[in-house]
């Protein structure tokens, strides 16, 4: 139980992609626009009904002037996302360190990262959806701020493991891979909206999963 302060997913800093270091205070004003405007167009008419000439139109600023800046929707949605996923990692951190100073096992801290993760991803499915359909995902890179998802989901199951919860021989990097797929966007929204699963139902079944490979004394 020694070590679980140590989940190294808490000591990056979120980043993001799109937001560039020494950008003129009119190019951050005009991003800043940009995402507000985009972020209020999204939530008026859904994110697959909104296009960039649009969100240009509405802001009052010239394509040009969006382009230079996104190079398209699924960037523009993962600059939106990024601050979004900032906040859900330092609420999830928190929660972590209060459940640590509970006792509350490393198990059982992944039952329920996994079962906001689930809620957090309700909300904001259409944006990690477009941001997938584009392949930003795609390679876990260090700057993208979902990485660290898999950071946190590993880390905890490598702690359960030492804490002899879960079964030794596990691949952990493989379980972590092959439970977030099933969170992956475009997964998610079918089994919402053509398997008409329910939010619990989800949850219970993601968490089903990890229960499946508890370590039990032998007799």
């Amino acid at each position: 139980m020694s070590n679980q302060n140590n989940i190294t997913l808490g000591n990056l800093e979120p980043t993001g992609t799109v937001s560039p270091k020494g950008e003129r205070c009119d190019a951050a004003a005009n991003r800043k626009l940009i995402l507000a405007t985009a972020e209020k167009l999204f939530a008026q008419h859904g994110v697959e009904n909104v296009n960039m000439a649009q969100i240009a139109q509405a802001a009052q600023v010239g394509k040009g002037t969006i382009y230079r800046r996104f190079a398209n929707k699924a960037e523009l949605c993962l600059a939106l996302m990024d601050s979004q996923m900032a906040d859900f990692q330092n609420v999830m951190l928190e929660r972590m360190r209060k459940m640590t100073a509970e006792g509350v096992t490393p198990l059982g801290q992944l039952d329920q990262f996994l079962d906001a993760l689930v809620y957090f991803i309700e909300d904001h499915a259409p944006l990690l959806d477009e941001v997938q359909r584009e392949g930003l995902l795609g390679n876990y890179d260090l700057q993208v701020p979902h990485f660290w998802l898999h950071m946190t989901t590993s880390g905890l199951l490598r702690q359960a493991i030492e804490a002899r919860e879960l079964l030794p021989q596990l691949d952990v990097a493989y379980i972590a891979d092959a439970l977030l797929a099933s969170l992956r966007a475009n997964v998610f929204l079918f089994q919402r909206q053509v398997r008409g699963f329910s939010l619990e139902r989800i949850s219970a079944g993601l968490r089903a999963l990890v229960a499946g490979l508890r370590f039990v004394e032998a007799e």
